[in-house]
């Protein structure tokens, strides 16, 4: 109201002042989005399109049958995919890539540019399918897959000189760049997948063990999106935790969330159960944990494994927890991730299962995956 009694110059002071205010105060947009861990994406890549061919004749004082000159145009710039170790997810990888043009044929018999090519990184281990066929394994740091191929140059009409044809006129375009849709996949998510059912409190034990702040709400289906965090040791080494969205029964049938998450749990190397000991028979849940994963893979639930008591704060947790003890083989860590007790021994077992894990690997010949 003010700004209107000034005038046209004051009021555009005016409004840049309060323009500015208004800027200190509101964070930006980037800094309050979450960007979540993403072990799959869908991408076109096109490869870039040839330079055309050059049309010109040599011209110059005292030379007026030069000839042509027109050179070859440039070769398209290539996609490629390179496995970085320092990449860790597919969040950062965009849905559409293409490489540079290639550059037009020039006088004076000059080649055209080729275009650059379009690197994309990718974390190690990442699968590229197309069409549901697996065309490529980066497995090793460094290691290149060409996605999609740069259209050839056009041709120059020096290209086509000849004792049949001294001034020749043809020239051809360049041609366009490969086109492909791929879709790249992480073979492995984290070293450790939280699997439980809704409301089981896994987001609240990534929070505990880790800096990951997945959201924790008092309702179903909190996490929609997978959460990895990094447990820390003191020898340097780094353990990843993948909080699994909460399955539920016929999950294998794709209901719920379904399959999509089922497929995070597949390429976790060991499994941590977490189970609601607040409610009547926890045992019920592993039991139905565990049928979902063998439907959906068999020999999935039997990976190394512990199962974890979760709520063990709550009266009615501690008379459940010898009931489950007595119903199952499997170890169970009793714990509470809201206040903290007994993380201790959660630690010192995951170090157990990963160094499990890793001389296994190195027994089989391979390298196991580090973070």
């Amino acid at each position: 109201q003010v700004c209107v009694l000034l005038s046209s110059a004051e009021q555009s002071i005016c409004w840049k002042r309060a323009l500015i205010n208004c800027t200190e105060r509101v964070q930006p947009l980037s800094l309050l989005q979450t960007r979540y861990f993403v072990d799959h994406r869908r991408v076109r890549v096109v490869g870039g399109r040839g330079g055309d061919g050059g049309h010109s004749f040599h011209s110059e004082p005292r030379k007026i049958f030069g000839g042509p000159d027109g050179g070859n145009g440039g070769d398209g710039g290539q996609v490629i995919l390179k496995a970085d170790q320092q990449m860790k997810s597919l969040s950062s990888v965009l849905p559409f890539y293409q490489g540079f043009h290639g550059q037009r044929g020039g006088r004076k018999n000059c080649y055209g540019a080729n275009g650059a090519y379009v690197y994309v990184k990718v974390p190690v281990g990442t699968l590229v399918k197309e069409d549901g066929k697996v065309v490529a394994d980066l497995s090793q740091h460094g290691e290149e897959y060409v996605a999609a191929y740069g259209g050839a140059g056009g041709k120059g009409n020096r290209f086509y000189l000849s004792n049949e044809n001294r001034a020749p006129t043809l020239f051809t375009p360049g041609e366009p760049g490969q086109e492909r849709v791929l879709h790249l996949e992480l073979k492995t998510t984290a070293h450790a997948g939280l699997v439980g059912f809704p409301n089981a409190g896994k987001s609240s034990l990534l929070r505990a063990i880790s800096r990951a702040k997945p959201a924790v709400a008092a309702y179903p289906f909190t996490t929609l999106n997978p959460h990895v965090g990094i447990v820390h040791y003191q020898d340097y080494e780094q353990v990843a935790v993948a909080d699994i969205p909460g399955l539920i029964k016929g999950a294998h049938q794709n209901r719920g969330l379904g399959v999509s998450f089922l497929k995070h749990i597949e390429r976790c190397r060991f499994l941590l159960y977490v189970v609601d000991l607040s409610v009547s028979q926890p045992w019920i849940q592993l039991q139905d944990l565990k049928y979902e994963l063998e439907q959906y893979q068999k020999g999935l639930s039997e990976r190394p494994r512990v199962v974890i008591g979760n709520k063990i704060d709550l009266p009615e947790s501690r008379l459940n927890l010898p009931l489950l003890k007595g119903q199952i083989d499997e170890r169970v860590i009793a714990l509470s991730a809201l206040t903290g007790d007994n993380l201790e021994e959660l630690f010192l077992h995951l170090r157990e299962l990963y160094d499990t894990y890793v001389k296994a690997e190195e027994s089989r010949g391979q390298s196991p995956v580090k973070w």
